[in-house]
């Protein structure tokens, strides 16, 4: 068992990855979606750390909260946001998200009910309905912390230089090659579920990169640490990025991204949300070390 695992009865996990120092990339030259500031391609250097691989599950989160009697944020302001695919017919007339109508607001979805139907989550499934206020109080308790925008990315590229995704430069499809749980078919209407997944995948599922981790992209967003700060100082970039001031940085896409709608399941895509935002495809995973 892991020192920092023992130390704070955090044993619901799939284990610990070390992840080597040294010169990583950060960004990319090749931007998709320069509204998000993902370029330029810069040269970092990073120190050696441990990382989760994979997110934190239900089940590990369950532990969190047998331990410490720790209530979420979601389940205190009494909803979450459920995407309307996942939604029973009872629910579709609950409020929807102005900007993004297959978002909406469901009384009593949080973690343990993700669904707002009394429904218990898969407990090898990420944790999801999580804001980035509960990540940072898990993240005590486990002994970690989020990572950074650049250890995120480093962690993600695994061992491989300036590449597109976790595995290499290949592009998923809708036909034959699932090496993530993203949407196929014609968003947000229409899923085919061609990877065989509607919603989440298990945590520890697909093929892990080459530092053992698993599901870097796809699945769930994951929190970070830091700010959503744009790099750029476009006034277009500026513009559209106004109000997001307090916004916290998410990393990796999650199983509704769809290269015709959000082609942010690449290392170098980057989003933005308030830290107290919940929604069924938001996660965290942890980083040990200085």
């Amino acid at each position: 068992m892991d020192a920092v695992s023992a130390a704070s009865g955090d044993q619901d996990h799939n284990g610990i990855a070390d992840i080597p120092g040294g010169q990583s990339f950060l960004g990319t030259d090749d931007p998709q979606l320069p509204i998000d500031a993902e370029s330029p391609l810069r040269k970092t250097r990073i120190k050696p750390f441990r990382m989760d691989r994979t997110t934190v599950t239900n089940a590990r989160f369950e532990t969190f909260v047998n331990a410490t009697n720790y209530v979420t944020e979601p389940e205190r302001i009494g909803d979450s946001f459920v995407f309307k695919g996942l939604l029973s017919d009872d629910q579709k007339n609950a409020p929807q998200f102005k900007s993004a109508p297959w978002w909406h607001a469901v009384a009593g979805a949080c973690w343990h009910d993700p669904f707002g139907t009394g429904q218990s989550p898969e407990p090898d499934h990420p944790v999801a309905h999580v804001t980035w206020h509960d990540a940072k109080a898990f993240a005590k308790w486990a002994g970690g912390r989020l990572p950074s925008e650049a250890e995120w990315e480093h962690a993600a590229r695994g061992g491989l230089a300036d590449v597109r995704f976790p595995w290499g430069d290949h592009e998923p499809n809708d036909t034959d090659f699932f090496p993530c749980n993203i949407w196929q078919g014609q968003f947000p209407d229409h899923n085919t579920a061609q990877d065989g997944y509607f919603a989440t995948a298990p945590a520890q599922s697909y093929e892990p990169n080459g530092y053992g981790l698993y599901n870097m992209v796809g699945n769930v967003w994951e929190w970070t640490s830091q700010p959503f700060k744009i790099r750029s100082l476009k006034k277009d970039v500026m513009a559209a990025h106004a109000g997001k001031q307090g916004f916290k940085l998410l990393k990796g896409g999650s199983f509704l991204c769809h290269a015709s709608y959000c082609y942010r399941y690449r290392i170098a895509a980057r989003s933005g949300t308030s830290p107290d935002s919940s929604t069924s495809h938001q996660g965290f995973r942890l980083v040990y070390g200085t």
